[in-house]
């Protein structure tokens, strides 16, 4: 966060954080859930429902040169990603996607 301060003050005053996402999430780990939980009462809004779960095909992909939709769009980190976009054109008003139809994983 003092970064981004540090940001607004000296380079781009306009600078706005989208949101926090939170990555490498792995649900059976404690220390996962405990820091989701820290950073969700911290941040409260600002932080993105979407979550992307660590997944083996996420780490495969940029070492054969291609993102992780190119590479294994049904995997969970694929799904994970599609979400996070349309959670993002959602919470910009740029699209009527309803949650139902999100592609959940």
């Amino acid at each position: 966060m003092n970064t981004i301060k540090i940001v607004q003050s000296r380079l781009n005053q306009h600078l706005a954080i989208e949101g926090i996402l939170m990555t490498m999430y792995d649900g059976r780990l404690r220390l996962s859930n405990q820091v989701v939980e820290e950073v969700k009462n911290h941040f409260d809004d600002s932080v993105f429902h979407t979550i992307i779960h660590r997944n083996t095909r996420l780490g495969e992909a940029p070492s054969l040169g291609k993102p992780v939709l190119m590479y294994d769009a049904d995997s969970t980190g694929a799904m994970n990603y599609l979400n996070l976009a349309k959670e993002i054109l959602q919470r910009n008003d740029m699209t009527h996607i309803r949650n139902a139809e999100k592609p959940c994983k």
